[in-house]
Protein backbone atom coordinates (compact mmCIF):
# COMPACT_ATOMS: atom_id res chain seq x y z
CA UNK A 1 0.00 0.00 0.00
CA UNK A 2 2.53 2.84 0.63
CA UNK A 3 4.06 1.76 -2.64
CA UNK A 4 0.94 2.59 -3.99
CA UNK A 5 0.60 6.07 -2.34
CA UNK A 6 4.14 7.24 -2.28
CA UNK A 7 3.67 6.28 -6.57
CA UNK A 8 0.92 8.56 -6.47
CA UNK A 9 2.75 11.43 -5.09
CA UNK A 10 5.89 10.53 -7.44
CA UNK A 11 3.44 11.04 -10.08
CA UNK A 12 2.30 14.38 -8.67
CA UNK A 13 5.07 15.97 -8.25
CA UNK A 14 5.91 15.02 -11.66
CA UNK A 15 2.85 16.86 -13.15
CA UNK A 16 3.51 19.34 -10.88
CA UNK A 17 6.92 20.16 -12.31
CA UNK A 18 5.14 20.38 -16.21
CA UNK A 19 8.04 20.78 -18.65
CA UNK A 20 10.75 20.82 -16.26
CA UNK A 21 13.02 22.68 -14.04
CA UNK A 22 15.31 24.12 -17.05
CA UNK A 23 11.89 25.51 -18.76
CA UNK A 24 10.18 26.84 -15.58
CA UNK A 25 13.60 29.16 -14.81
CA UNK A 26 13.07 30.01 -18.22
CA UNK A 27 9.27 31.41 -17.23
CA UNK A 28 10.74 32.75 -14.25
CA UNK A 29 13.32 34.60 -16.25
CA UNK A 30 11.20 36.52 -17.84
CA UNK A 31 8.93 37.76 -15.67
CA UNK A 32 6.42 35.33 -15.20
CA UNK A 33 4.93 32.86 -13.05
CA UNK A 34 3.86 29.87 -14.07
CA UNK A 35 0.75 28.26 -14.45
CA UNK A 36 0.30 26.67 -10.88
CA UNK A 37 1.89 30.07 -9.26
CA UNK A 38 -1.11 31.90 -10.59
CA UNK A 39 -3.31 29.50 -9.72
CA UNK A 40 -2.45 29.15 -6.28
CA UNK A 41 -2.05 33.47 -6.15
CA UNK A 42 -5.23 33.74 -7.39
CA UNK A 43 -7.68 31.41 -5.74
CA UNK A 44 -7.55 31.21 -1.72
CA UNK A 45 -4.89 29.31 -0.24
CA UNK A 46 -5.69 25.88 -0.07
CA UNK A 47 -9.18 26.28 -2.18
CA UNK A 48 -7.89 24.90 -5.43
CA UNK A 49 -9.28 21.51 -6.30
CA UNK A 50 -7.80 20.02 -9.75
CA UNK A 51 -9.13 18.28 -12.43
CA UNK A 52 -7.10 15.96 -14.87
CA UNK A 53 -3.93 16.31 -13.51
CA UNK A 54 -2.50 12.98 -15.51
CA UNK A 55 -4.06 13.59 -18.63
CA UNK A 56 -2.01 13.04 -21.53
CA UNK A 57 -1.72 13.92 -25.14
CA UNK A 58 -2.67 10.88 -27.95
CA UNK A 59 -1.25 12.38 -30.41
CA UNK A 60 1.81 9.88 -32.06
CA UNK A 61 2.96 11.76 -35.19
CA UNK A 62 6.24 13.70 -35.48
CA UNK A 63 7.57 11.67 -32.45
CA UNK A 64 4.98 13.22 -30.13
CA UNK A 65 5.07 9.67 -28.65
CA UNK A 66 8.32 9.87 -27.39
CA UNK A 67 7.04 13.12 -24.44
CA UNK A 68 3.63 12.86 -22.89
CA UNK A 69 3.62 15.19 -19.66
CA UNK A 70 1.12 14.45 -17.39
CA UNK A 71 -1.48 17.51 -17.68
CA UNK A 72 -0.92 18.26 -20.98
CA UNK A 73 -0.17 21.98 -20.80
CA UNK A 74 -3.01 23.21 -18.62
CA UNK A 75 -4.19 23.28 -15.21
CA UNK A 76 -7.46 22.97 -14.76
CA UNK A 77 -9.82 23.09 -11.72
CA UNK A 78 -11.98 25.10 -9.14
CA UNK A 79 -11.17 26.94 -6.25
CA UNK A 80 -12.75 29.91 -3.94
CA UNK A 81 -11.76 33.46 -4.29
CA UNK A 82 -12.70 35.24 -0.62
CA UNK A 83 -14.79 32.01 0.03
CA UNK A 84 -17.01 32.32 -3.54
CA UNK A 85 -16.15 29.36 -6.01
CA UNK A 86 -14.91 30.04 -9.71
CA UNK A 87 -13.28 28.12 -11.65
CA UNK A 88 -10.15 28.37 -13.73
CA UNK A 89 -7.75 26.94 -16.21
CA UNK A 90 -4.08 28.36 -16.52
CA UNK A 91 -2.13 27.23 -19.61
CA UNK A 92 1.16 26.29 -18.90
CA UNK A 93 4.31 27.87 -21.61
CA UNK A 94 6.51 25.41 -19.98
CA UNK A 95 4.78 22.45 -21.56
CA UNK A 96 5.09 22.57 -25.48
CA UNK A 97 4.51 26.31 -25.63
CA UNK A 98 1.15 25.96 -23.54
CA UNK A 99 -0.15 24.95 -27.15
CA UNK A 100 -3.38 23.75 -27.56
CA UNK A 101 -3.77 19.92 -28.21
CA UNK A 102 -7.13 17.94 -28.53
CA UNK A 103 -6.55 17.12 -24.42
CA UNK A 104 -6.14 20.31 -23.20
CA UNK A 105 -8.99 21.63 -25.06
CA UNK A 106 -11.56 18.90 -23.41
CA UNK A 107 -9.94 19.70 -20.04
CA UNK A 108 -11.16 23.59 -20.63
CA UNK A 109 -14.51 22.72 -22.00
CA UNK A 110 -15.15 20.03 -18.85
CA UNK A 111 -14.55 22.66 -16.50
CA UNK A 112 -16.16 25.33 -18.36
CA UNK A 113 -19.41 22.92 -18.75
CA UNK A 114 -19.14 22.15 -14.89
CA UNK A 115 -18.94 26.36 -14.33
CA UNK A 116 -22.36 26.76 -16.42
CA UNK A 117 -24.19 23.49 -14.32
CA UNK A 118 -23.25 24.62 -10.98
CA UNK A 119 -23.87 28.21 -11.80
CA UNK A 120 -19.90 29.75 -11.17
CA UNK A 121 -17.23 32.25 -12.45
CA UNK A 122 -15.04 30.76 -15.35
CA UNK A 123 -11.52 32.37 -15.38
CA UNK A 124 -8.75 31.87 -18.13
CA UNK A 125 -5.35 32.66 -17.62
CA UNK A 126 -3.72 32.22 -21.14
CA UNK A 127 -0.08 31.76 -22.02
CA UNK A 128 0.08 29.56 -24.85
CA UNK A 129 1.60 29.52 -28.57
CA UNK A 130 -1.67 28.76 -30.38
CA UNK A 131 -3.15 25.53 -32.01
CA UNK A 132 -0.35 22.65 -31.54
CA UNK A 133 1.06 21.95 -35.27
CA UNK A 134 1.97 18.41 -34.30
CA UNK A 135 -2.06 17.68 -34.38
CA UNK A 136 -3.36 19.33 -36.99
CA UNK A 137 -7.02 19.59 -37.56
CA UNK A 138 -7.42 18.20 -34.09
CA UNK A 139 -6.09 20.84 -32.01
CA UNK A 140 -8.24 23.68 -33.89
CA UNK A 141 -11.68 21.44 -33.33
CA UNK A 142 -10.36 21.95 -29.97
CA UNK A 143 -10.29 25.51 -29.81
CA UNK A 144 -13.95 25.23 -31.39
CA UNK A 145 -14.85 23.41 -28.78
CA UNK A 146 -13.92 26.15 -26.01
CA UNK A 147 -15.46 28.80 -28.50
CA UNK A 148 -18.52 27.16 -28.27
CA UNK A 149 -18.80 26.98 -24.47
CA UNK A 150 -17.62 30.79 -24.53
CA UNK A 151 -21.16 31.65 -26.97
CA UNK A 152 -23.30 28.81 -24.07
CA UNK A 153 -21.66 30.34 -21.11
CA UNK A 154 -21.88 34.46 -21.98
CA UNK A 155 -24.44 35.87 -20.04
CA UNK A 156 -24.83 33.03 -17.91
CA UNK A 157 -21.64 33.10 -15.75
CA UNK A 158 -19.20 35.78 -16.00
CA UNK A 159 -15.76 35.02 -18.14
CA UNK A 160 -12.45 36.66 -16.82
CA UNK A 161 -9.63 36.22 -19.28
CA UNK A 162 -6.32 37.35 -18.22
CA UNK A 163 -3.42 36.99 -21.43
CA UNK A 164 -0.43 36.57 -19.70
CA UNK A 165 1.84 36.02 -22.80
CA UNK A 166 1.44 35.10 -25.98
CA UNK A 167 -2.10 34.72 -27.82
CA UNK A 168 -2.55 34.26 -31.05
CA UNK A 169 -3.98 33.31 -33.76
CA UNK A 170 -7.28 31.35 -33.21
CA UNK A 171 -6.83 31.49 -29.73
CA UNK A 172 -7.78 35.36 -29.51
CA UNK A 173 -10.95 34.63 -29.98
CA UNK A 174 -11.92 32.73 -26.78
CA UNK A 175 -10.90 35.70 -24.46
CA UNK A 176 -12.43 38.18 -27.45
CA UNK A 177 -16.20 36.45 -26.52
CA UNK A 178 -15.29 36.47 -22.28
CA UNK A 179 -17.05 39.51 -20.30
CA UNK A 180 -13.31 40.72 -19.52
CA UNK A 181 -9.92 40.89 -20.42
CA UNK A 182 -6.82 42.06 -18.61
CA UNK A 183 -3.51 42.17 -19.89
CA UNK A 184 -0.13 42.36 -18.48
CA UNK A 185 2.44 45.15 -19.51
CA UNK A 186 5.65 43.84 -21.68
CA UNK A 187 5.09 40.17 -21.03
CA UNK A 188 1.43 39.93 -23.41
CA UNK A 189 0.20 40.14 -26.62
CA UNK A 190 -2.71 39.43 -29.23
CA UNK A 191 -3.26 39.07 -32.17
CA UNK A 192 -4.85 37.47 -35.31
CA UNK A 193 -1.64 37.19 -37.35
CA UNK A 194 1.80 38.03 -35.92
CA UNK A 195 4.50 41.13 -37.21
CA UNK A 196 6.02 38.20 -39.63
CA UNK A 197 2.91 37.27 -41.17
CA UNK A 198 2.13 41.40 -41.44
CA UNK A 199 5.26 41.93 -43.08
CA UNK A 200 5.21 39.48 -46.20
CA UNK A 201 1.23 40.17 -46.84
CA UNK A 202 1.25 44.28 -46.51
CA UNK A 203 5.11 45.28 -46.03
CA UNK A 204 4.73 46.52 -42.70
CA UNK A 205 7.16 46.69 -40.17
CA UNK A 206 5.75 46.15 -36.66
CA UNK A 207 7.01 44.96 -33.09
CA UNK A 208 4.78 42.10 -31.51
CA UNK A 209 4.63 45.16 -28.50
CA UNK A 210 2.99 47.80 -31.16
CA UNK A 211 0.55 44.95 -33.19
CA UNK A 212 -0.84 43.58 -30.14
CA UNK A 213 0.63 44.55 -26.74
CA UNK A 214 -1.12 45.56 -23.68
CA UNK A 215 -1.20 49.19 -24.21
CA UNK A 216 -2.41 49.06 -28.12
CA UNK A 217 -5.66 46.99 -26.58
CA UNK A 218 -6.29 49.22 -23.69
CA UNK A 219 -6.49 52.33 -25.80
CA UNK A 220 -6.46 51.89 -29.30
CA UNK A 221 -8.82 48.62 -29.94
CA UNK A 222 -10.89 48.62 -26.77
CA UNK A 223 -9.87 44.75 -26.77
CA UNK A 224 -8.50 44.63 -23.45
CA UNK A 225 -10.21 46.10 -20.41
CA UNK A 226 -7.44 46.47 -18.19
CA UNK A 227 -3.71 46.27 -18.06
CA UNK A 228 -1.48 45.54 -15.27
CA UNK A 229 2.33 45.81 -14.32
CA UNK A 230 2.84 42.00 -13.33
CA UNK A 231 1.37 38.41 -12.47
CA UNK A 232 1.00 39.42 -9.34
CA UNK A 233 -0.67 42.75 -9.19
CA UNK A 234 -3.31 41.17 -12.47
CA UNK A 235 -3.87 38.45 -9.78
CA UNK A 236 -4.98 41.12 -7.08
CA UNK A 237 -7.01 42.88 -9.37
CA UNK A 238 -8.67 40.39 -10.87
CA UNK A 239 -9.78 38.92 -6.90
CA UNK A 240 -11.04 42.37 -6.71
CA UNK A 241 -13.32 42.38 -9.58
CA UNK A 242 -14.72 38.97 -8.40
CA UNK A 243 -16.26 40.28 -5.39
CA UNK A 244 -18.02 43.18 -7.49
CA UNK A 245 -19.91 40.44 -9.67
CA UNK A 246 -22.37 37.52 -9.12
CA UNK A 247 -21.74 33.86 -9.33
CA UNK A 248 -23.76 33.64 -12.22
CA UNK A 249 -27.20 35.06 -13.71
CA UNK A 250 -29.04 32.93 -11.22
CA UNK A 251 -27.84 35.06 -8.26
CA UNK A 252 -28.02 38.23 -6.84
CA UNK A 253 -24.56 40.38 -7.14
CA UNK A 254 -22.72 39.60 -3.38
CA UNK A 255 -23.37 42.43 -0.38
CA UNK A 256 -19.93 43.52 1.40
CA UNK A 257 -19.96 45.09 4.95
CA UNK A 258 -19.65 48.92 4.86
CA UNK A 259 -18.66 51.37 6.37
CA UNK A 260 -19.71 54.42 5.05
CA UNK A 261 -23.25 56.44 5.78
CA UNK A 262 -25.99 56.19 2.57
CA UNK A 263 -26.48 59.41 4.26
CA UNK A 264 -23.42 61.04 4.27
CA UNK A 265 -23.76 64.90 2.73
CA UNK A 266 -20.99 66.09 0.41
CA UNK A 267 -21.31 69.91 0.67
CA UNK A 268 -17.91 69.97 -1.86
CA UNK A 269 -20.17 69.00 -4.70
CA UNK A 270 -22.49 72.19 -4.86
CA UNK A 271 -19.62 73.88 -5.92
CA UNK A 272 -18.41 70.81 -8.58
CA UNK A 273 -19.79 72.74 -11.67
CA UNK A 274 -17.65 75.39 -12.94
CA UNK A 275 -19.89 78.77 -12.96
CA UNK A 276 -18.45 78.54 -16.55
CA UNK A 277 -20.62 76.15 -18.90
CA UNK A 278 -17.57 75.34 -21.28
CA UNK A 279 -15.32 75.06 -18.24
CA UNK A 280 -14.51 71.54 -17.60
CA UNK A 281 -14.56 69.16 -14.09
CA UNK A 282 -14.14 65.87 -13.32
CA UNK A 283 -16.84 63.37 -13.19
CA UNK A 284 -14.55 61.23 -11.56
CA UNK A 285 -14.72 63.02 -8.49
CA UNK A 286 -18.73 62.80 -8.21
CA UNK A 287 -18.56 59.51 -8.93
CA UNK A 288 -15.89 58.66 -5.78
CA UNK A 289 -18.05 60.65 -3.60
CA UNK A 290 -20.93 58.72 -4.19
CA UNK A 291 -18.56 55.90 -3.93
CA UNK A 292 -19.14 53.87 -0.48
CA UNK A 293 -15.55 54.19 1.00
CA UNK A 294 -14.57 56.29 -2.38
CA UNK A 295 -14.11 52.48 -3.81
CA UNK A 296 -14.64 52.52 -7.67
CA UNK A 297 -13.24 50.14 -9.60
CA UNK A 298 -12.90 51.36 -13.52
CA UNK A 299 -13.24 49.23 -16.68
CA UNK A 300 -11.14 50.20 -19.79
CA UNK A 301 -10.10 53.09 -18.33
CA UNK A 302 -7.40 54.26 -20.84
CA UNK A 303 -9.80 53.85 -23.88
CA UNK A 304 -12.50 56.13 -25.18
CA UNK A 305 -11.70 58.66 -21.79
CA UNK A 306 -15.04 60.97 -22.46
CA UNK A 307 -17.12 58.41 -21.02
CA UNK A 308 -16.25 56.61 -17.50
CA UNK A 309 -17.59 53.02 -16.71
CA UNK A 310 -16.52 50.74 -14.02
CA UNK A 311 -18.12 49.48 -10.59
CA UNK A 312 -19.27 51.03 -7.26
CA UNK A 313 -20.73 50.02 -3.90
CA UNK A 314 -23.72 51.71 -2.38
CA UNK A 315 -24.97 50.19 1.02
CA UNK A 316 -22.65 47.12 -0.16
CA UNK A 317 -24.14 46.15 -3.00
CA UNK A 318 -22.73 46.26 -6.73
CA UNK A 319 -23.70 49.23 -9.35
CA UNK A 320 -22.08 49.63 -12.21
CA UNK A 321 -21.87 53.22 -13.34
CA UNK A 322 -21.60 54.63 -17.08
CA UNK A 323 -20.69 58.97 -16.37
CA UNK A 324 -19.67 61.05 -19.05
CA UNK A 325 -16.50 63.06 -18.76
CA UNK A 326 -16.37 66.74 -19.78
CA UNK A 327 -12.42 66.48 -19.25
CA UNK A 328 -12.19 64.90 -22.99
CA UNK A 329 -14.15 66.09 -25.92
CA UNK A 330 -16.09 67.76 -23.68
CA UNK A 331 -18.20 65.05 -22.34
CA UNK A 332 -19.22 64.15 -26.24
CA UNK A 333 -20.30 60.74 -27.15
CA UNK A 334 -18.96 59.17 -29.98
CA UNK A 335 -18.31 55.91 -32.00
CA UNK A 336 -15.71 54.70 -29.38
CA UNK A 337 -17.40 55.99 -26.22
CA UNK A 338 -20.13 54.27 -27.30
CA UNK A 339 -19.56 51.25 -28.08
CA UNK A 340 -17.39 50.81 -24.80
CA UNK A 341 -20.23 51.94 -23.01
CA UNK A 342 -23.23 49.51 -24.64
CA UNK A 343 -20.94 46.49 -24.04
CA UNK A 344 -20.72 47.94 -20.19
CA UNK A 345 -24.25 48.66 -19.94
CA UNK A 346 -25.63 45.02 -21.51
CA UNK A 347 -23.26 43.00 -19.13
CA UNK A 348 -24.81 45.06 -16.23
CA UNK A 349 -27.86 43.59 -17.47
CA UNK A 350 -27.21 40.07 -17.79
CA UNK A 351 -25.97 39.70 -14.56
CA UNK A 352 -28.61 42.02 -12.40
CA UNK A 353 -25.98 44.43 -11.83
CA UNK A 354 -28.19 48.35 -11.36
CA UNK A 355 -27.21 51.36 -13.28
CA UNK A 356 -26.34 54.50 -12.43
CA UNK A 357 -25.62 57.39 -15.11
CA UNK A 358 -24.24 60.39 -14.83
CA UNK A 359 -25.10 62.78 -17.38
CA UNK A 360 -23.31 66.05 -18.93
CA UNK A 361 -23.55 65.62 -22.43
CA UNK A 362 -23.38 68.16 -24.98
CA UNK A 363 -24.06 65.84 -28.11
CA UNK A 364 -22.81 63.34 -30.15
CA UNK A 365 -19.59 64.05 -31.79
CA UNK A 366 -20.06 65.91 -35.28
CA UNK A 367 -17.45 65.36 -38.09
CA UNK A 368 -17.36 62.94 -41.45
CA UNK A 369 -14.65 60.82 -40.00
CA UNK A 370 -17.55 60.14 -37.13
CA UNK A 371 -20.22 59.42 -39.73
CA UNK A 372 -18.40 57.76 -42.39
CA UNK A 373 -17.26 55.12 -39.16
CA UNK A 374 -21.05 54.75 -38.63
CA UNK A 375 -21.89 56.67 -35.77
CA UNK A 376 -25.29 56.42 -36.36
CA UNK A 377 -25.35 52.69 -35.67
CA UNK A 378 -22.74 52.60 -33.35
CA UNK A 379 -24.38 55.29 -31.18
CA UNK A 380 -27.73 53.13 -31.42
CA UNK A 381 -25.86 50.19 -30.07
CA UNK A 382 -25.91 52.41 -26.59
CA UNK A 383 -29.77 53.37 -27.05
CA UNK A 384 -30.59 49.51 -27.47
CA UNK A 385 -28.21 48.68 -24.52
CA UNK A 386 -29.95 50.70 -21.70
CA UNK A 387 -33.84 50.31 -23.65
CA UNK A 388 -33.27 46.93 -23.52
CA UNK A 389 -32.29 46.65 -19.32
CA UNK A 390 -34.80 45.92 -17.48
CA UNK A 391 -32.31 46.23 -14.02
CA UNK A 392 -32.97 49.10 -11.87
CA UNK A 393 -31.50 52.39 -13.64
CA UNK A 394 -31.07 55.64 -11.82
CA UNK A 395 -30.11 58.74 -13.33
CA UNK A 396 -28.19 61.87 -12.57
CA UNK A 397 -28.21 65.05 -14.47
CA UNK A 398 -25.04 67.63 -13.46
CA UNK A 399 -25.11 69.54 -16.48
CA UNK A 400 -25.51 69.79 -20.30
CA UNK A 401 -27.78 67.20 -21.61
CA UNK A 402 -28.36 67.80 -25.19
CA UNK A 403 -30.38 66.75 -28.29
CA UNK A 404 -30.49 63.05 -28.97
CA UNK A 405 -27.73 62.39 -26.68
CA UNK A 406 -30.11 63.16 -23.74
CA UNK A 407 -32.28 60.44 -24.79
CA UNK A 408 -29.48 58.18 -24.66
CA UNK A 409 -28.25 58.55 -21.60
CA UNK A 410 -30.42 56.20 -19.92
CA UNK A 411 -33.78 58.86 -19.93
CA UNK A 412 -37.09 58.18 -18.45
CA UNK A 413 -38.58 57.40 -22.29
CA UNK A 414 -36.08 54.30 -21.73
CA UNK A 415 -37.60 53.34 -18.83
CA UNK A 416 -35.05 55.03 -16.53
CA UNK A 417 -36.56 54.21 -12.76
CA UNK A 418 -35.43 57.22 -10.69
CA UNK A 419 -34.16 60.57 -13.30
CA UNK A 420 -32.76 62.92 -11.33
CA UNK A 421 -31.15 66.73 -12.38
CA UNK A 422 -28.88 68.80 -10.24
CA UNK A 423 -30.26 72.71 -10.47
CA UNK A 424 -27.13 73.18 -12.96
CA UNK A 425 -28.73 70.90 -15.56
CA UNK A 426 -29.79 72.12 -19.09
CA UNK A 427 -31.88 70.05 -20.87
CA UNK A 428 -32.89 71.00 -23.98
CA UNK A 429 -32.66 70.06 -28.08
CA UNK A 430 -29.25 71.96 -28.37
CA UNK A 431 -27.46 74.72 -26.84
CA UNK A 432 -28.84 78.54 -26.78
CA UNK A 433 -25.94 80.02 -29.28
CA UNK A 434 -27.25 76.93 -31.73
CA UNK A 435 -30.45 77.56 -31.29
CA UNK A 436 -30.57 81.00 -31.28
CA UNK A 437 -28.87 80.62 -34.83
CA UNK A 438 -31.31 78.79 -36.32
CA UNK A 439 -34.65 80.24 -34.78
CA UNK A 440 -33.14 83.70 -35.32
CA UNK A 441 -31.36 83.53 -38.34
CA UNK A 442 -33.16 86.72 -39.81
CA UNK A 443 -31.41 88.71 -36.62
CA UNK A 444 -27.92 88.04 -37.19
CA UNK A 445 -26.30 90.68 -37.80
CA UNK A 446 -27.79 92.64 -35.03
CA UNK A 447 -25.54 91.48 -31.75
CA UNK A 448 -27.33 92.75 -29.21
CA UNK A 449 -30.86 91.33 -30.51
CA UNK A 450 -29.10 88.05 -30.74
CA UNK A 451 -27.09 88.43 -27.45
CA UNK A 452 -30.67 89.29 -25.91
CA UNK A 453 -31.92 86.20 -27.80
CA UNK A 454 -29.65 83.93 -26.71
CA UNK A 455 -30.27 85.20 -22.42
CA UNK A 456 -33.65 84.31 -23.03
CA UNK A 457 -33.38 81.32 -24.84
CA UNK A 458 -30.85 80.54 -21.42
CA UNK A 459 -33.31 81.83 -18.63
CA UNK A 460 -36.17 79.39 -20.47
CA UNK A 461 -34.15 76.35 -21.55
CA UNK A 462 -30.69 75.90 -19.72
CA UNK A 463 -32.24 74.74 -16.20
CA UNK A 464 -33.88 71.51 -15.33
CA UNK A 465 -38.07 72.60 -14.81
CA UNK A 466 -39.04 72.28 -18.32
CA UNK A 467 -38.46 68.66 -18.50
CA UNK A 468 -39.38 68.88 -14.92
CA UNK A 469 -42.39 70.06 -15.42
CA UNK A 470 -43.48 67.45 -18.05
CA UNK A 471 -42.59 64.45 -15.71
CA UNK A 472 -39.18 63.52 -17.20
CA UNK A 473 -37.41 64.32 -14.41
CA UNK A 474 -38.84 63.13 -11.05
CA UNK A 475 -37.16 65.33 -8.90
CA UNK A 476 -34.86 68.67 -9.15
CA UNK A 477 -31.75 67.43 -6.18
CA UNK A 478 -29.29 69.43 -4.22
CA UNK A 479 -25.92 68.14 -5.16
CA UNK A 480 -24.82 67.46 -1.88
CA UNK A 481 -27.42 64.91 -0.99
CA UNK A 482 -26.62 63.17 -3.93
CA UNK A 483 -25.26 59.69 -2.44
CA UNK A 484 -28.58 59.88 -0.25
CA UNK A 485 -30.95 60.25 -2.85
CA UNK A 486 -29.31 57.71 -4.98
CA UNK A 487 -28.50 54.83 -2.31
CA UNK A 488 -32.33 55.39 -1.60
CA UNK A 489 -33.84 54.94 -4.57
CA UNK A 490 -31.82 52.04 -5.53
CA UNK A 491 -32.68 50.33 -2.34
CA UNK A 492 -36.02 51.44 -3.39
CA UNK A 493 -35.71 49.03 -6.15
CA UNK A 494 -34.36 46.11 -4.98
CA UNK A 495 -37.83 44.47 -5.58
CA UNK A 496 -38.16 45.59 -9.48
CA UNK A 497 -39.66 43.12 -11.87
CA UNK A 498 -39.44 43.90 -15.38
CA UNK A 499 -39.44 41.51 -18.50
CA UNK A 500 -39.40 42.12 -22.31
CA UNK A 501 -42.06 40.22 -24.57
CA UNK A 502 -40.64 37.10 -25.71
CA UNK A 503 -37.93 36.84 -28.56
CA UNK A 504 -35.93 33.98 -29.38
CA UNK A 505 -32.90 36.92 -29.52
CA UNK A 506 -33.06 40.70 -30.36
CA UNK A 507 -31.24 42.36 -33.69
CA UNK A 508 -29.07 44.73 -31.93
CA UNK A 509 -27.31 47.26 -34.37
CA UNK A 510 -23.88 45.44 -34.16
Amino acid sequence: MSDILSQLEQRRAAARMGGGAKRIAAQHSKGKLTARERVDLLLDEGSFEEFDMFVAHRCTDFGMEQERPAGDGVVTGWGTVNGRMVYVFSQDFTVFGGSLSETHAQKICKIMDMAIQNGAPVIGINDSGGARIQEGVASLAGYADVFQRNIMASGVVPQISLIMGPCAGGAVYSPAMTDFIFMVRDSSYMFVTGPDVVKTVTNEIVTAEELGGAKTHTSKSSVADGAFENDVEAMMEVRRLIDFLPASNREKPPVRPFFDDPARIEMSLDTLIPDNPNQPYDMKELILKLADESDFYEIQEDYAKNIITGFIRLEGSTVGVVANQPMVLAGCLDIDSSRKAARFVRFCDAFEIPILTLVDVPGFLPGTGQEYGGVIKHGAKLLFAYGEATVPKVTVITRKAYGGAYDVMASKHLRGDFNYAWPTAEIAVMGAKGAVEILYRSELGDKDKIAQRTKDYEDRFANPFVAAEKGFIDEVIMPHSTRRRVARAFASLRGKKLSNPWKKHDNIPL
